[in-house]
């Protein structure tokens, strides 16, 4: 694996967990969000990524797609909420604000350790332009 191999797959893969966590953050955000363009409660999107298997950028990562979750709604009893149904009762979005951190935590770490990676090869190429040197 050559240096600029290096840097692309440890670019992917913070390009990557960017995205996820963008999606964590619109979970979060949208956490209460009962009504959409679509007409019904926000659904809680989660990230698919796939291994490059050949090319350039092999062993690195990329996103395939971003995928609404197809839990269904909790129903809270709330007559007054302007959302309510008929009988009273509110569609939330089925998301859980634990684990929603849990994987913001994870999708931080996994850009933490590619940006370490990118900071130890640039290191390690300035180390070796100065084999040799003159001193």
């Amino acid at each position: 694996m050559s240096f600029f191999d290096i840097l692309g797959v440890a670019g992917t893969g913070m390009s990557a967990q960017r995205i996820r966590i963008s999606s964590v953050s619109a979970n979060l955000a949208n956490v209460n969000t009962t009504r959409t363009e679509d007409g019904g409660p926000y659904q809680r999107r989660d990230v698919v990524f796939k291994h490059i298997l050949e090319g350039e950028l092999a062993g690195g990562v990329k996103v395939t797609e971003v995928v609404k979750d197809e839990k269904p709604p909790i129903l809270k009893y709330e007559p007054g909420h302007p959302d309510a149904d008929e009988e009273g009762y509110v569609a939330f979005p089925n998301i859980n604000p634990i684990e929603e951190m849990v994987n913001m935590l994870e999708a931080s770490k996994s850009y933490e350790a590619n940006a370490t990676v990118l900071s130890t090869a640039k290191q390690l190429a300035m180390k070796a332009l100065t084999i040799g040197k003159a001193q």
